[in-house]
């Protein structure tokens, strides 16, 4: 079976924009006096310079850090701009909430679709068939990475079984040191995972690091089935990378890595795993890595620093995002417009801010 139209044209064409060019389009729609988001009208007043006059996407630093309790507390319907049509009709996606209360943002229909054109195009380059079935045992809800089953499903012709995962429960459970309540929880996704696997024919398995690294040392035979598996979270270290594929004996492995904000698409690995590129869905996120000591500059190629996380949609607008995560910059030469982190790792885990099942 083919793969749906349409979404390897428009990622094409979204690589052959001019970022700076796309950065005035983003800002004129943002700040529109009519038409532009009531959160970014209002910021402008207290802006000391017109955000009309930033002409490239390097002078984005002057808008500063985005602050991200603004995500935790406003309308989400603020930041986006007065010409779509009011009431919105869409759903509000939210954060882990690792740090404390999740950061909410809406995606328009448009954003949505941009979404899962990447998911879509991430599948057939990691070399996974449309028309097959799969198993998402991960987050959904309120997470951006409930919307790949709706991805598979509906564009990318397959069949698809569900478990779902509360995230935000473990990382409770972790922060109250009750280990044992973790492990159940754990324990009771395993099950339902193996009982699908064992009793439905499943092609492909989408789902995080640490319970795919759970999963096939519980359940060798049940992942030796499998025709592939994609890995989505927070990271995934070269161990962990050869690891999994030993344990899928060359089968696709695809990896990902991000959050609601913004997802990169993992490209091929090199040295056996021990450098994990990923791209971002130029030109609507892009990705930096930054000094610490100053999050305006970036660090030489191969060289580790903070992630720093642009959104560019015409419908969301969030420049210069710190993440939590620290990374390896890495060069993409002529194959992507913009730079790839590689090798991502939390910048810090505590048992105040644990990753969890990610």
């Amino acid at each position: 079976m083919s793969t749906p139209p349409g979404y390897l044209t428009r990622t094409d064409r979204w690589l052959s924009l001019d970022l700076d060019d796309w950065t005035r389009r983003v800002l004129r729609r943002h700040f529109d006096p009519e038409h532009g988001s009531p959160y970014w009208l209002k910021r402008a007043a207290e802006l000391p310079f017109d955000p009309l006059d930033v002409t490239s996407y390097t002078e984005l630093s002057a808008f500063g850090p985005f602050p991200l309790t603004e995500l935790r507390e406003l309308d989400p319907a603020d930041l986006v701009p007065l010409a779509v049509p009011r009431p919105l009709a869409g759903q509000v996606w939210e954060t882990g909430g690792t740090t404390g209360a999740p950061c909410r943002v809406f995606y328009t229909e448009a954003m949505l679709a941009h979404n899962i054109d990447w998911r879509c195009r991430a599948m057939e380059v990691g070399g996974f068939e449309p028309g097959r079935s799969w198993l998402h045992a991960g987050p959904t809800g309120p997470h951006i990475i409930g919307t790949t089953t709706l991805a598979l499903a509906r564009d990318y012709a397959a069949t698809v079984y569900g478990i779902d995962m509360d995230p935000r429960w473990v990382k409770r459970l972790i922060r109250a040191g009750d280990l044992k309540g973790a492990q159940s929880y754990t324990d009771h996704l395993l099950e339902q995972i193996a009982d699908v696997l064992g009793k439905c024919e499943v092609d492909y398995l989408s789902t995080t690091p640490a319970l795919f690294q759970v999963l096939h040392r519980r359940h060798p035979d049940l992942v030796g089935r499998l025709h592939g598996v994609r890995i989505g979270g927070t990271q995934v270290t070269p161990d962990m990378y050869r690891e999994f594929s030993a344990a899928i004996e060359g089968k696709p492995l695809g990896l990902t890595y991000g959050n609601t904000l913004g997802s990169g698409m993992g490209l091929p690995p090199s040295g056996d795993g021990a450098l994990l590129p990923y791209v971002p869905p130029y030109p609507q996120v892009t990705f930096a890595v930054v000094r610490k000591d100053d999050w305006t500059r970036s660090v030489d190629y191969g060289q580790v620093g903070r992630v720093r996380l642009t959104v560019l949609h015409e419908d969301l607008l969030l420049p210069n995002v710190l993440e939590r995560d620290r990374a390896v910059r890495h060069a993409t030469g002529d194959s992507w417009p913009c730079d790839a982190v590689a090798n991502v790792e939390p910048l810090q885990i505590t048992q105040a801010s644990p990753e969890g099942l990610y």
